[in-house]
Order: structure tokens, then sequence, then C-alpha cells
């Protein structure tokens, strides 16, 4: 064993010995040196820690984390990708890996199988959400990270595993063989008619051929439902191929019209892409749909066509994401994806949020300084604003999530609730009639609080905090009476709270049920019923001189002008939430 690592950490230092030996003969002037004596500092160092250092040391590991962490300074899209997580990178960038085709999760000891994709091996073999997944070829998966499962589970396409599976609730164990395929997840996974005259499509993600796939939706929805208008849904969709994005725009923007720019460090790599063919259809009415975590291509799409007034954009500003990566293949099958230039989209706004430091929780685009706010203007002279994201035209902020949902949501009691309800109804409703009756609720209520899920509020939490604060300031004593009766009144009633927040539950409840009956497509089918941002994009659609206003130059004076503000919207929550906040305990004191 001994043996084996002194082997691979001479391989190692014999391989940095040789880049070193060649930089530093390569380098000898200005910023070139400079590059030649960091590296060989590095090697030094790098050579002396694993001689010396009291512990054994990987050398391998060290040399990714330090990889990792150089790169991270740069900016969260430049990584180095080892071998071992090319699956992963091939399944984000195309959609395809080869495997069972399940998502899985923990839940307990074992895995579980959480959502099955119609028709590939594990739905074939008959697998359903809530499976506990005991053995993979005959090793127990209790003793495997979840990551390292997911391993197991990929593969060659035609090649088999098998599965030790132990269903809930019937108290059966059984085996099942799979032949692993290519699993190739549907870039549109739904859609269909959401009112009289209007069609819908869901894109989740830029992958090869994306546009066939929008084009073939768009043409089945015009000869089978005879549709005049569209919504374009790219909410959460991450983005993918950059050579898409142009794609989808030409099926509603004329050929020649410019879509989106690259500019780097290399000039002869910057390029602008146009549509290039006759476009499919130039006057049907749309509203692209976008929201925080709509990034990359999906934001090109909704820039591009927000700026040559081609559709409404309606919904959350979106992520900020406007930055190119090449992909470079490195030794020993690694690769290097990199920034090397920044999407600009016709007005010549930058997608890319320029401010890193103020991002919000998700990633996404946060309080932008007022500097970096610039105005644009689309083809009709509307006023549109850069600095990050793509704001919409009309911003329809979707509800907050409850604490409550949040907390039945990530306990897998609203999962586990379905996998029970799935057991014991064979079948349900079509999607269009199945809802979650009154009681159906009363038995997840029982269901929810024989669960004894954790659940505790942001008001408790921050009164929790402030009572700290206040025992360590030695005020305590003076308030204790007061800080009792507040956390009296605002203690969470478990019962009580599910019924004050049925209707939101409900969505979540009807959600995951029909996922396990009627698969992804099924799911976006139902969530479509209380989906408040495509009830105003119907109600923009039905009404052509809202439409048409909207996307004229004199909507700056009605809409447009409070945008700019809008960019401010991080920093004033956050003031006001602060306030709120000061006021709140200064009540309680007073």
């Amino acid at each position: 064993m001994n043996l084996k690592k002194n082997i691979k950490k001479a391989v190692v230092s014999i391989a940095f010995i040789a880049m070193a030996i060649i930089l530093v003969v390569g380098f000898k002037k200005g910023d070139d040196f400079k590059i030649a004596k960091s590296l060989d500092i590095y090697y030094s160092l790098f050579r002396d820690v694993n001689i010396y250092y009291v512990d054994e040391t990987d050398p391998e590991k060290m040399v990714e984390n330090s990889i990792t962490a150089m790169l991270k300074k740069l900016d969260p899209y430049t990584v180095y990708i080892p071998e071992k997580d090319m699956d992963d990178f091939t399944f984000m960038t195309t959609g395809q890996y080869g495997g069972i085709g399940a998502l899985i999760r923990n839940n307990g000891e074992h895995p579980i199988v959480s959502k099955p994709y119609r028709d590939f091996p594990a739905d074939k073999a008959g697998l359903k959400a809530g499976d506990k997944i005991v053995e993979i070829d005959g090793k127990p998966t209790n003793e495997f990270r979840l990551d390292e499962v997911s391993e197991r589970l990929k593969g060659i396409p035609q090649t088999k595993v098998k599965l030790l599976i132990e269903r809930p609730y019937s108290n059966e164990k059984f085996e099942k063989e799979l032949i692993r395929e290519e699993i190739q997840i549907k870039s549109v996974p739904y859609y269909g008619v959401v009112s009289d005259g209007i069609g819908y499509i869901r894109v989740s993600k830029f992958t090869p051929d994306v546009s066939r796939d929008v084009k073939n939706a768009l043409r089945e929805l015009k000869a089978e439902h005879g549709i005049t208008s569209l919504v374009l849904d790219l909410r959460g969709n991450p983005g993918g191929l950059l050579i898409e994005a142009p794609k989808i725009c030409n099926l509603f923007v004329e050929k020649g019209e410019e879509i989106v720019s690259t500019k780097g460090k290399i000039e002869k790599w910057n390029r602008t892409l146009k549509t290039t063919d006759a476009a499919y259809d130039t006057d049907i009415p749309i509203v692209v749909l976008v929201n925080s975590a709509s990034a990359s291509a999906s934001e090109i799409v909704a820039g591009a066509l927000q700026d040559l007034d081609r559709a409404v954009v309606l919904g959350k500003r979106t992520f900020g994401k406007g930055l190119v990566q090449t992909t470079i293949p490195l030794s020993y099958k690694s690769q290097l994806k990199i920034t090397t230039a920044k999407y600009y989209v016709p007005s010549g706004r930058c997608v890319q949020a320029l401010d890193y430091t103020h991002r919000n929780e998700d990633g996404s685009v946060g309080h932008i300084p007022d500097s970096l706010i610039i105005e644009y203007q689309t083809s009709n002279g509307r006023t549109v604003y850069g600095g990050g994201g793509i704001i919409p035209d009309v911003k329809v902020e979707p509800e907050e999530v409850s604490q409550l949902a949040i907390s039945l949501i990530t306990q897998n009691v609203i999962f586990d609730y379905a996998t029970k309800f799935a057991f014991e109804n064979p079948t349900i409703s079509v999607v269009e009639d199945f809802d979650i009756n009154d009681e159906v609720y009363r038995n997840f209520v029982q269901f929810a609080i024989k669960d004894s899920f954790a659940y505790e509020t942001q008001s408790v939490k921050k009164l929790r905090d402030f009572e700290k604060i206040v025992k360590r300031e030695k005020y305590y004593d003076q308030a204790k009476e007061e800080f009792e009766k507040l956390r009296e009144k605002l203690s969470n009633d478990k019962e009580k709270d599910l019924e004050s927040f049925k209707s939101e539950i409900i969505q979540f409840l009807r959600d995951e049920i029909v996922g396990r009956y009627y698969y992804e497509d099924g799911q976006i089918k139902t969530n479509l019923k209380d989906d408040i941002q495509l009830h105003k994009a119907i109600e923009i659609l039905n009404d052509q001189m809202k439409y048409n206003s909207i996307l004229s130059s004199d909507f700056e004076n009605k809409e447009q002008l409070g945008m700019k503000m809008s960019m401010l919207e991080s920093k004033t929550d956050i003031e006001s939430e602060e306030k709120a906040e000061n006021y709140f305990f200064e009540s309680m004191m007073n």
C-alpha cells in the first residue's frame, strides 16, 4: 500500500517537475516570467508538503483542491472537471447519460426512487416513487453516499444492473434486473392549450435540437388546436447550448436579425449570431415567462425577443448569467470549462450581472449599484435597463412559500404521504379533474401530525436570536414577562397551521400525487391551474390592445417608470425588513 502511495506521489512530482522546467524555459520576460516563477514556487511547496507533512497526503486531491480554489476566485462558472465528473457534465450540457432513468434521494438508511421518468428502464421495470433501493449488484446501499449510489446506477448503455427493492406499505422485497439505456430528458416536457386560442410550451433546458422540439410543439398546437397566441415558459431553465437560442428566436423573427453577440479577450473568437432561416410565425402574440432561475440561453431568448419588441416578458428578473464558457480538453480525460466571453443581446445589454458582490442566496442578481444601471432602447424605442439579468416588461411575483410548506417538503412529509396514497389508490381521475378533497386533506393532516416533523417559523427564530442578544446585554430580567407572552403568541400549533395554510399545501400535495400517476408532464399540467404568472399572461394575450401598448414606446410611462427602482428592490427589501424588526421589538419592549 505504501509502495503504491509513494509511486503515485513520485508520478505526480515528476509531472510537476516536467511542467516547471517547460514553463521556466518557455517564459522569460514580464508577466510570462512571473507565471514561471509562481509555478516554480508552487511546485516547491507541493513537493515539500508531500515529503514533510506529518500525516499521509493525497497528492491528486491536493492538486484538485488547489485548482478548484484558484478558479473559484475568477467566477462561478470557470471550473475544473476531473474525469470522474465527466458523466454529470455531459448530462448538464446535452441532457444525455447512460443509466436507469430515475432521480434518487436520501430518505432514511437507504436511498429511494424519487421520480422515475416515463418509458425509461426504471419505469419499464415497474419501479415507483418511494421504492427503497436496498442493494445494487449485491452491495448494500447503506454503505455508500448518495453520489456513489448514483454512480453505480449509471453506466454504459446496454449493460445490466441488478437492484434489490423494498416497496413501502407492502412489506415486499424483490429483485429487478435493469438494462441501462442512453437517457435523454425531454427539453420540452409539456405543451398544450391553456385557454381558448392560447397555447403553452414549457422549455426546461437548451439541449441539442430543442428548437426543433419547440417548432414541432408549435406546429401541432396551431394545426390541431388552432391557437392564435402563445405562452413560452422559460422559468427554471438554466440554459445550455448557446446555438439553440437564435434558432428558437428564428421561429418568431425574420432571417438576418441579430440575436446575441459574444465579446471576449481573444478577438477572433468574438462572434455575432443572427437568425439564418425564414421565420415560422412572425405575427403570433407571445408572452415569455421568466424567473430568477432563468439563466444563460433562456435569458438570451427572453432578452432578444424583448429587445426586438417581438414578445412581452413577464415574471421576475432573470438570473443574470451572461458568460460564455469554452470547454478545453486537459490531460487524463479531464477538462477545463473556462469563461471566454460575455453575452450581449440586440439592444447592447450585457446579460451578466456586472456586480458579483451583491447576489441573492440562490446566486441570482441582487442589489445593483446605481452606477451600473444603464438605459438601453428596444427596436420600438422602449427603455430597458442593463446591469444584470433581464427585467420583465410586466413584473409578477409568485406567492411566497410558507415555512410550514418548506418543512413539509424538505422533510419528505408530502412525498411520503403521496407514496402511501399511491399504494392505497391504484388509479386517480384525469389530471384536469383531480383535486385534493377534504377527506384526503384530513388524512394528510393526521399523517403529518403523526410524522412529528420539525417546524419553526422565522418569527420564532428571530425572537430566539433577539432573546440571546437581550440576555447578553443583561436586559432579559426586565423583559422576561413580555418575551414569554410573545413566545406564547408566536408558538406554532401544527394542526392549526396545517388548516391555515391548507390552500398552499394542497397545491404541493396535488403536484406530488399527480406525478405518481401522470409523470412530469402531469405535474406541470396540474401546477398551471394555480399559476398566477400564467393567468396574468393569459389576461394580456386576451387583450390585444393591452398587449400592443406594452410593446409600444408609450409603455415606459406606465410600467417602465418603476423599473429602475425595481433594480434596487433587494436593498429596499432588506432595509424594510430591518425597520420592521426594529419596530416589532421596540413595540414589545415598550
